[in-house]
This record gives C-alpha cells, structure tokens and sequence, in this order.
C-alpha cells in the first residue's frame, strides 16, 4: 500500500468540485480516491514510472539512529574573529 503523506492543493470551482463529490458519493469512492485513480492513470498515459512510497523497506529502519539523526533546525554559530568584533560599536554601560 502506497503512503499517503503528501497534499496536493488545488483551486477549482465550487460547484464543478460539489458535482465530483456527489458522482464520487454515487461510486461508493471518496474524491481522494479517485484523484488518486486519475494521477495514476496519467503517470501510465505517459509511460512516467515511479516507485509507490510504501513499496521499498526504509533504509532508515536498518541503519544506525545516530547516523540518520535529522539535521538541527538550529544555526551554526560563527566563530568571531578580531575583525568581526571590530565593527560591533562598544557597549553602553549604565551609569
């Protein structure tokens, strides 16, 4: 089975989406389903072939955590040099 963890956004007019809505309510399918159905179709047409996300193991699940761990959201800090600290004006000291 595919993951399913990516979104697709689209703008389209309300009443074009309400009438796909109800023929997908008559099929028993969800608007989901059957997008799905039509980007897979598409991808076929156009002999496009890619790997469904859910269909190869995770590389991550056998490596060791400490080498997958995700990067930190945090910056680097910079070291100062004697020309950086230069251009920064002195402090002001309360009297």
């Amino acid at each position: 089975m595919e993951l399913k963890t990516a979104r697709l956004t689209l703008l389209i007019d309300p009443n074009k989406k309400a009438a796909f809505e109800r023929l997908c309510a008559r099929q028993d399918r969800t608007a989901s389903q059957v997008v799905r159905q039509f980007i897979r179709d598409y991808l076929a047409l156009h002999g496009v072939q890619y790997v469904p996300s859910g269909s190869l193991p995770n590389p991550a699940d056998s490596a060791d955590p400490a080498e997958t761990a995700a990067p930190s959201r945090t910056k680097p800090r910079l070291k100062r040099t004697a020309a950086s600290s230069a251009k920064r004006p002195a402090a002001r000291r309360k009297a």
